[in-house]
């Protein structure tokens, strides 16, 4: 004959106690998951890429008609191979072409030697947190600091130049009426053909404020230009004319220099400003909207 099993009291109490407590247990887990679904994990919006994929070919960004104005030189090469090769430029050593393209030239002409180089830089944020445009505008004001622009006068006006009166030289040029902008009579036998280079050792005089390195307003998202004036020893002087600006999350700078052959003649800045900056403009138009 079976028998029962025979389970004391005080047994069944205990066991009836671990079983309520298991169920308590499990039941308190779902509002412990609920809330962690709002925590710290979420996934966040990534910010947004830049306007840029991709940069253009940069030594085929400016054209013979550009060059010609900028490099005058090219036009007195008469080999017709040696002028295309002139043309053509060369492209500066990058390991990434998809972030950063260049292309340099280099031309001498009986009075000058010019050189200009093209950079585009396409910057990429790898935070996701900080937006292409973001970390551009990071780089680009990295760039204007290390310009060490001078600060604008009271009188700036919207277009980046100013009108003020004020009676320093011009743009990197030393005191003593050594620049360009000097008014004094003409060289012997300069030339006045419209090939030749910016230089000059007696252009008009220019106002000190319309040259000086300054922020541009009418060029990309935000731009400068910088103009400095260095000597090969204590005759010779080169002019370095920078123009740099911002597009979305592209970055193009200019360098523009012109080195005179002859003694005493000062590359005239505002000639030189204005050939940069209308290639400026140009390569803006090319990047497209």
């Amino acid at each position: 004959m079976l028998r029962k099993a025979y389970v004391s009291g005080p047994a069944a109490l205990l066991a009836a106690l671990l079983l309520a407590g298991c169920t308590g247990g499990s039941s308190d887990d779902g509002p412990a998951d609920n809330a962690n679904a709002d925590g710290p994990g979420k996934a966040t919006a990534a910010a947004q890429p830049g306007k840029y994929r991709t940069l253009p070919e940069a030594c085929r960004a400016v054209g013979h008609s550009t060059l010609d104005a900028l490099l005058p030189g090219i036009q007195q090469i008469t080999d017709p191979d040696q002028r295309e090769k002139a043309y053509d430029g060369e492209a500066t050593l990058t390991y990434d072409t998809e972030r950063k393209v260049g292309c340099r030239w280099k031309v001498d002409s009986a009075d000058a030697t010019d050189h200009l180089h093209v950079d585009f830089e396409r910057v990429v944020s790898y935070d996701n947190a900080v937006s292409d445009d973001s970390q551009a505008e990071a780089v680009f004001a990295t760039k204007q600091t290390a310009a060490d622009l001078p600060a604008p006068p009271a009188s700036a006006t919207g277009s980046g130049s100013a009108t003020g009166t004020g009676t320093g030289t011009a743009a990197g040029a030393p005191a003593g009426g050594d620049s360009g902008g000097t008014p004094t009579a003409p060289a012997s036998g300069s030339s006045t053909a419209p090939s030749s280079p910016s230089s000059s050792a007696s252009a008009p005089a220019s106002d000190p404020a319309e040259v000086q390195p300054r922020t541009l307003d009418d060029l990309g998202d935000e731009a400068f230009v910088d103009d400095t004036l260095s000597s090969s020893g204590s005759t010779v002087k080169q002019r370095t004319v920078t123009v740099a600006f911002r597009t979305s999350n592209v970055i193009v700078t200019i360098e523009y220099e012109e080195q005179p052959t002859a003694v005493g003649v000062v590359p005239d800045s505002k000639e030189m400003q204005d050939k940069a900056r209308k290639l400026a403009a140009q390569l803006a138009g090319s990047l497209g909207g």
